[in-house]
């Protein structure tokens, strides 16, 4: 029980293939039970998106703040995570998810700290790759972020401990709770058009569109930005799961989804994460 549980050390990598947003979402609610139950060790999971999708946190309201005909016109699907924050279009990125028990005696017991703990792996990751991030503290970095236009999309500005580049959002993640299991979720931008993104927000104004648009390219950047070239994904990924399991003294061992997981998945896509009810709910 104790390698299941990842007391000793070892942690389960998943390099999965694109999936559509609904299937992304429920894989990882389904990974946080099978962890919970004992099933499966603590587990890194790396992931894509076909088609591109639009995430909605748990507690955005959707009609509020989406333009939904936007998204049906441009193919985006939609999808609503259960973990908060704002929304996030999931296109030219590679996502991870971190799924470990809150009671890994390495890991520190609170939200920042945790953060902290995972953004490590992730920063040495990118660091591999020539990327000079580092992980931030917006208070002291942005100034006040009451101060910035409230608007529906994630990498308007950081938060603690997430991965910037000269100051710039590069990695925006979420996490969520549940029956003392921690999942932590996040989009690595490869590319990103903030014209686009505000292209399927709603705004009150043209103005307060215009002035988000200019807010996410002076707050928000992607390793095409920085390193001139859009990185191989799945190179990408094997090189944040070594330095992840290296920084943070781990043995990744790669392997696949579980059959259990398979099924569960497939059960929490059909009856909750493509489900209107649960998509519209809000």
């Amino acid at each position: 029980m104790e390698g299941v549980m990842g007391i000793d050390g070892k942690w389960r990598v998943i390099f999965d293939k694109a999936r559509h947003g609904a299937a992304n979402m429920a894989i990882d609610e389904a990974i946080v039970e099978a962890h919970s139950a004992g099933l499966v060790p603590p587990t890194l999971r790396f992931y894509t998106w076909q088609p591109a999708a639009l995430s909605i946190g748990y507690f955005q309201k959707i009609r509020e703040e989406v333009q939904l005909e936007a998204c049906r016109s441009q193919g985006i699907d939609l999808v609503r995570r259960i973990t908060g924050g704002r929304a996030v279009l999931h296109d030219q990125e590679l996502t991870y998810s971190a799924v470990v028990r809150e009671d890994i005696p390495v890991l520190p017991p609170t939200l920042l700290g945790s953060y902290r703990y995972l953004s490590q792996g992730l920063l040495a990751g990118l660091n591999k790759q020539g990327v000079a991030a580092e992980m931030t503290l917006p208070g002291a970095a942005f100034g006040q972020s009451s101060r910035l236009p409230k608007n529906g999309a994630c990498f308007d500005a950081p938060s603690f401990y997430e991965i910037t580049v000269d100051r710039k959002k590069l990695i925006g993640s979420a996490q969520v709770r549940k029956n003392g299991t921690l999942l932590q979720h996040g989009s690595i931008l490869l590319d990103f058009s903030a014209s686009q993104m505000v292209s399927l927000l709603l705004f009150t104004s043209e103005e307060e569109r215009e002035r988000c648009q200019t807010l996410l390219q002076a707050k928000a950047t992607s390793l095409h930005h920085v390193l001139g070239v859009i990185p191989d994904s799945t190179v990408l990924a094997q090189t944040i799961a070594d330095e992840f399991g290296r920084t943070l003294m781990l043995e990744m061992v790669p392997d696949r989804l579980t059959d259990w997981e398979i099924e569960r998945a497939a059960e929490l896509e059909r009856e909750k994460f493509a489900a209107d009810v649960w998509t519209y709910r809000r």
